[in-house]
């Protein structure tokens, strides 16, 4: 079996071992995370930005289950500059993204929007050089929004749900409050607010830093508002999806709009996946060969 393959089976293992696992408490508190620039890559780009079958290797393991950075950096460039050795946070991805501050996408003199992690459509182009070659991504540079990961049992214990914006204090030397925070809430997250170095400058924040939620912001759905035929209103999204890889984990379900998945017999289906399914209402169908 393929490396990138057994990683992922041994990350959602993970994952379903912390499943019903909740955070340590902290008094109500939630520990901050500053995250300095970094980029995620798809396993095609890791291959060419270092070469053929090139697998990342772990330096050290991150506070989210499953995830690490990894030795190796890159250069990422724009039209007025570039910034050299930033870190590429592992395992590998289903699209290529790059999170940077404001101050950094001055110096790179690009104009990223402000987004979730993994909104990427119509974002920034950017351009990374690795030691093998380098990649030009159309799409793909953000600053990412500050934002909480917490399981379901801190959730509950919090009041807030996935997708809220709450908004939070940080007490200190220069005491700060940041709105629009956004609540993310997954079996596979440990509690732990982020925030980039800019948001860290303003608060004199360090890594560590313990915040608190203040005021539970009302919630509204971003809707993306583009022009529609005058003949076609609606677009139908397909009932039925076929899918050939050797492997369906959850990140695939999320990833696959169709209601009704059909895999090859001999296709691995992780534990995770299976959950995912059933909380997405989906039906699986096992394809005999």
């Amino acid at each position: 079996m393929q490396e990138n393959l057994v990683q992922k089976i041994v990350e959602e293992v993970l994952q379903q071992v912390l499943k019903n696992q909740s955070s340590p408490p902290h008094d109500g508190k939630i520990p901050i995370g500053v995250s300095a620039r970094h980029v995620h890559l798809a396993q095609a780009e890791v291959e060419q930005l270092f070469g053929e079958n090139y697998q990342l290797t772990p330096k050290f393991e991150l506070s989210q289950p499953g995830q690490f950075a990894a030795e190796e950096t890159v250069v990422i460039a724009g039209p007025k500059g570039s910034i050299e050795r930033v870190r590429i946070l592992g395992p590998a991805r289903s699209l290529s993204q790059v999170e940077v501050s404001w101050t950094d996408a001055m110096k790179l003199g690009l104009k990223p929007p402000l987004r979730i992690s993994g909104d990427i459509q119509g974002s920034s182009p950017v351009t990374l050089i690795g030691p093998k070659g380098s990649v030009v991504l159309n799409e793909g540079l953000i600053i990412a929004q500050a934002h909480i990961h917490m399981s379901p049992a801190d959730s509950a214990r919090f009041q807030v749900v996935d997708g809220q914006s709450v908004q939070i204090k940080v007490e200190g030397i220069r005491p700060i409050i940041l709105s629009n925070v956004v609540i993310r809430v997954s079996e596979r997250y440990r509690l732990e607010m982020h925030i980039d170095t800019d948001e860290a400058n303003a608060g004199l924040i360090q890594q560590g830093t313990l915040a608190e939620i203040v005021h539970h912001q009302v919630s509204e759905p971003m809707i993306t508002v583009k022009e529609q035929s005058p003949v076609l209103q609606k677009v139908e999204q397909p009932s039925v999806y076929h899918y050939d890889k050797k492997l369906l984990s959850q990140i695939e379900v999320l990833d696959i709009d169709a209601q009704e998945i059909v895999v090859p017999k001999k296709t691995i289906v992780t534990a995770l996946a299976y959950d995912k399914l059933r909380e997405l209402n989906k039906t699986l169908t096992i394809r005999s060969e």
